[in-house]
């Protein structure tokens, strides 16, 4: 790109924008959109004073502990899978696994216990007729069409035109907005403040 680096920063800004927002434009059939699934999910796990507990690997992963923390400040025990203080999963319990791709051996593994214990299982992913593990211990799809890894490798590892962001970061970028978004309808729905948000952020920082 040409010109004055602030225009060159905002364009690309624009044009990386555009792509997320082209994920979200795209008609889900036979799906519901995501975004309906995850509030949904959350706010019936919420309703049943279950747990929320989530698993994503890599950049998945950074976004999916993005998204339990912002559960936490809404007032929900919620939970990131691997960590020393995760309780086990139960009935009546809700599992959040991202796999964009389709499955993961170990995104797999894991819904496969979660399961196994009774727990309700909801899956994240951009192939969900993968016929992965996951897919099919999944109670529910959040469909999120965008490039991932995957794609970007049976493309030979070179980004196509329409999509100038390299391997998975599509799929990530959208899994952010996507959360976001949840935790605006989620607010509402569990009739939660900014107020009540901010007072369980913590102080040890």
């Amino acid at each position: 790109m040409s010109g004055d680096g602030h225009t060159s920063a905002a364009a690309m800004a624009a044009q990386i924008c555009d792509q997320i927002r082209s994920v979200f434009s795209s008609p889900p059939p036979p799906f519901p959109p995501a975004l309906d699934v995850l509030v949904a999910e959350v706010s019936a796990a919420a309703a049943a004073n279950g747990r929320v507990f989530v698993h994503g690997v890599g950049r998945e992963g950074l976004m999916m502990k993005a998204l339990c923390m912002r559960l936490y400040h809404l007032g929900l025990p919620a939970h990131v899978i691997g960590d020393v203080t995760t309780p086990p999963i139960s009935p009546g319990d809700l599992l959040l696994a991202s796999a964009g791709p389709g499955g993961f051996s170990t995104v797999d593994a894991i819904c496969g216990v979660a399961k196994s214990a009774g727990a309700r299982v909801v899956l994240l992913t951009a192939r969900p007729g993968s016929g992965s593990g996951a897919s099919r211990c999944a109670d529910a799809v959040a469909y999120i069409p965008a490039q991932t890894m995957a794609d970007d490798e049976e493309a030979g590892g070179a980004p196509s035109q329409a999509v100038r962001l390299p391997m998975g970061s599509l799929y990530e970028g959208a899994m952010y907005v996507l959360f976001e978004m949840a935790v605006l309808l989620l607010t509402d729905a569990l009739k939660q403040t900014p107020a009540q948000l901010r007072s369980r952020h913590t102080n040890l920082e």
